[in-house]
């Protein structure tokens, strides 16, 4: 494994884990709307290192994400059921962000949190196989 792309997919893999720490305490404040910002960041990052193994980006989230579902969702590299949990996070993130009318319920900032520990730790393990290749 090319050892710069190894080098970034960490960096980009421990971003993840700093936007969940600040998201657990946005959370522990009842920041919600920053809450969902922060976790959803948390996924974002945590994909983005998973694309950094390969060497490959895009300019767009809506581009990550739909790259890192066909390529590793659907191919069951990462567990199906994250790839709506991801569609989830993104959703409530643009609402938090860019729609005032939008009230954030406490099980759904709840639920982005969960999902970006369990994305952080299986990314982990998968860039931590992928080193040892």
């Amino acid at each position: 494994m090319d050892k710069k792309a190894i080098e970034l997919a960490n960096y980009r893999l421990e971003r993840a884990k700093q936007d969940l720490k600040d998201t657990e305490l946005l959370y522990k404040n009842n920041s919600l709307l920053a809450a969902n910002n922060r976790a959803y960041y948390s996924i974002f990052h945590a994909i983005q290192a998973v694309l950094a193994l390969e060497r490959i980006d895009f300019k767009r989230h809506k581009d990550v994400i739909a790259y890192f579902n066909k390529n590793y969702i659907n191919k069951e590299i990462f567990p199906k059921m994250l790839g709506r949990k991801i569609g989830q996070a993104f959703q409530i993130r643009e609402d938090s962000d860019y729609d005032y009318k939008f009230i954030p319920q406490i099980e759904q900032t709840q639920n982005q949190l969960q999902t970006a520990k369990e994305l952080i730790e299986l990314v982990e393990k998968y860039i931590n196989d992928k080193n040892v290749d």
